[in-house]
């Protein structure tokens, strides 16, 4: 078979298996290791010269760190808050110290068990955004608290991948230069680059706005010179990729970059964990199932509790710390990675990345699946996790839980633009309005515009159980899914609320799915605001023309 003809059917292999992953709501990492494996000598054995193979994975790395670099938001790393700060860090020190001791329980060396412990601390960015967001849980509390602690990781593991590059393989010594010619030439090349950043690449850079092809070319000529040039220097192409991508983020024209690479990052990864499972050695595989699934008990039990702790210690409930902390109840492609560049360097050998993979196909499916029914698993789990819950005030009721209307006649469920304004105007007609949201920003946005407002998670039913139900004659939700709206109703009754509750209805089969649970009446926002536009538009057209 031609290098053709493999990498052809490679991806018509990978094609099928995705459209298995997505119909199983899984990552598509998971197939592409999987095909990888079907593909190699232990299957199929459909894989012969693997070096055009490594090539394109080889490539796909560097992309995906000039990305990272290209996308790292310093404003955002100086804004973090005390819980994303308090939270990551606490979580990767816990599951670094922990799993260390853990790895060396398990018989592994001083080195792979280093590796393999701080390849446990990394958690998925990619997968919980994509999780979280067809959830609509990406602007909750603990998902905004999540995506700050995430960020915390994602700089730890560049850190960690930057450090380990700087070392020669097996030795410990820098590669190439001396060690003091070596410091000489990165001062000079961090000098230029500043130089370049500040006043070169801007100029070069927003006359190729014009041309998206040439900008893109540009780029990637750009990131793969310094990768180059790291190379040569002997450090990593990695280590070159990432400071490329770290130099244009303070262009405007970084998000237009990195939305064009984004596509071909995702694409040449692909290659990467095809060629990882193609090299999965099942000769001593086998043998590393016990420990894989110890340390994916560690993975999946021990980082969730540890971010429950830090969060329960700051006053949060412990449902946004048990939201928060399934969150990293897997380990990350980056962990992968990271130990792939361990092997490249030679300070580990294969065995520590077949342990990190197993793990990884381990805790990313089951997590996945904790994620996405997160509700049902804290609903069984709540009874034990008062542990993890203050007594005292919790933190998110501290000022979104102080509304200025103490007896509201209607609650709306839901401050987005339309429950805004429907809350707006329901206040104009003279009744006591209160709004809830799990969106930090839309409950500041409403607060400012004269609503009173309080912090609340429809999934919360001991929440909804605390709100001013008794003098509320009705209780209104805007939000657009309906699970989250049969879920509010049965609670609001659970709780003894005897007024009027309406529901928003915007996919088909909403509205007769909640007048069969027994809303009192139901919102078609999309209809309703299409009869009166239809309606205006006829006034206008019947109109006479004057």
């Amino acid at each position: 078979m031609s290098a053709f003809q493999e990498i052809a059917a490679l991806l018509s292999l990978s094609a099928l298996l995705g459209m298995l992953a997505m119909k199983l709501r899984q990552p598509l990492i998971i197939a592409y290791i999987v095909v990888g494996i079907l593909a190699g000598p232990a299957v199929m054995n459909l894989s012969g010269d693997h070096s055009s193979i490594s090539l394109l994975s080889e490539i796909g790395i560097t992309v995906l760190l000039f990305v990272v670099g290209l996308k790292l938001d310093m404003h955002l790393v100086r804004t973090l808050g005390a819980v994303a700060l308090a939270t990551g860090l606490g979580q990767l020190a816990f599951t670094i110290l922990a799993g260390l001791a853990l790895c060396r329980l398990l018989g592994l060396d001083w080195t792979s068990a280093g590796y393999v412990a701080v390849a446990l601390t990394f958690s998925s960015t990619i997968i919980i955004v994509k999780l979280l967001s067809d959830k609509g849980e990406i602007d909750s509390l603990h998902g905004r608290i999540a995506m700050g602690f995430l960020i915390v990781q994602d700089i730890a593991v560049v850190l960690a991948m930057l450090v380990i590059s700087l070392y020669q393989p097996a030795s410990g010594e820098h590669t190439g230069l001396s060690p003091l010619a070596l410091i000489g030439a990165l001062l000079a090349s961090l000098l230029v680059l500043y130089l370049l950043m500040r006043f070169a690449l801007p100029r070069l850079l927003t006359p190729m706005a014009r041309s998206p092809e040439l900008l893109m070319l540009v780029a990637i000529a750009w990131g793969t010179l310094l990768a180059g040039g790291a190379e040569a220097l002997g450090l990593s192409k990695e280590l070159g990729a990432f400071i490329a991508g770290f130099c244009l983020a303070s262009t405007p024209l970084r998000e237009a970059i990195a939305s064009r690479l984004t596509s071909l990052r995702d694409f040449l990864l692909l290659f990467f964990f095809l060629h990882l499972g193609i090299q999965l050695d099942f000769s001593y595989l086998h043998q590393q199932i016990g420990s894989a699934v110890l340390l994916s008990l560690f993975v999946l039990i021990g980082n969730p509790l540890i971010v429950m702790a830090i969060m329960g210690a700051m006053g949060y409930r412990k449902r946004t710390g048990f939201m928060a902390g399934l969150t990293v109840a897997q380990i990350s492609e980056f962990s992968i990675i990271f130990v792939a560049m361990g092997i490249s360097l030679g300070h580990v050998g294969g065995a520590a990345l077949g342990l990190t993979t197993l793990v990884g196909i381990i805790t990313i499916t089951l997590s996945t699946y904790m994620i996405l029914y997160s509700q049902p698993l804290f609903e069984r789990l709540s009874p034990w996790l008062g542990l993890f819950e203050r007594r005292v005030a919790h933190r998110e009721n501290a000022e979104d839980n102080a509304p200025a209307q103490a007896q509201p006649e209607v609650i709306v469920y839901g401050l987005g633009r339309y429950g805004r304004e429907l809350a707006h105007r329901l206040q104009e007609g003279g009744l006591r309005v209160l709004g809830v949201d799990f969106d930090p920003q839309a409950l500041a946005s409403a607060r400012q515009a004269g609503l009173a407002v309080c912090y609340g998670d429809a999934e919360d039913a001991d929440f909804i159980a605390h709100l001013p139900l008794q003098q509320a004659r009705a209780l209104v939700s805007t939000i657009p899914q309906r699970e989250v709206n049969a879920l509010l109703l049965r609670a609001a009754r659970s709780a003894g609320f005897r007024g009027s509750v309406t529901l928003s209805a915007f996919r088909e089969g909403d509205l007769e799915a909640f007048n069969r649970a027994g809303a009192a009446s139901v919102l078609q926002p999309y209809i309703d605001a299409a009869d009166s536009a239809a309606r205006r538009l006829l006034q206008e057209v019947e109109a006479p023309l004057s």
